[in-house]
């Protein structure tokens, strides 16, 4: 059965992310090393990944062999940092600048959720006040949380250097304190 899953902001050879973002590893090569391996873990051949953008910021030609060790079918929604993985576009099922994602999911009235991708953070989005959720990246963990919104940064720099599955992501956005707009019936 495939999973889904959802990541953002890898910089897969970017040397200066190291210092930006005080990622605790000793080189690019180790990072680079760790990051496939905690993506491996985690996701398998046959799970779908939806990555928010800034994969990497290498040789396209470098970029490719890390891409081809990642597991998955993956999804890109395009950063401000992805020339060489648009020059890699093959080993992506497609590459968009949005994307509104819809997962089939009992828990919820329709029998669905709807999860707004989008590299950059949105103070609103499409059905926000019913509930959809939205996942970006770019901030590195720099943006506050907001409490009462459905949306948090999926970066890698906030989780650990994992992708996060969307049960995971289901779980996080319940410890929320949102509360609805708008009582049912009422639109």
């Amino acid at each position: 059965m495939k999973n889904i899953f959802f990541t953002s902001d890898h910089h897969f050879g970017h040397k200066n992310i190291l210092k930006f973002s005080e990622r605790p590893f000793a080189d690019v090569d180790e990072m680079d090393e760790i990051l496939i391996q905690r993506w491996n873990e985690k996701v398998q051949p046959e799970d779908e990944v939806y990555h928010l953008g800034d994969v990497g910021l290498s040789s396209s030609g470098k970029l490719r062999k890390i891409l081809d060790r990642l597991n998955g079918k993956i999804y890109l929604i395009n950063g401000n940092h992805e020339k060489s993985a648009q020059a890699c576009h093959s080993r992506f099922e497609w590459i968009k600048d949005y994307f509104e994602l819809v997962v089939k999911d009992d828990e919820f009235e329709r029998g669905e959720q709807l999860i707004v991708l989008f590299h950059y953070a949105l103070r609103e989005w499409n059905a926000s006040h019913w509930g959809s959720y939205h996942l970006y990246g770019h901030s590195h963990g720099t943006l506050p949380d907001i409490d009462a919104s459905l949306s948090f940064d999926i970066g890698v720099d906030c989780h650990d250097f994992y992708p996060l599955s969307y049960e995971e992501v289901k779980a996080i956005m319940k410890t929320k304190n949102w509360k609805p707009l708008f009582k049912k019936g009422n639109r």
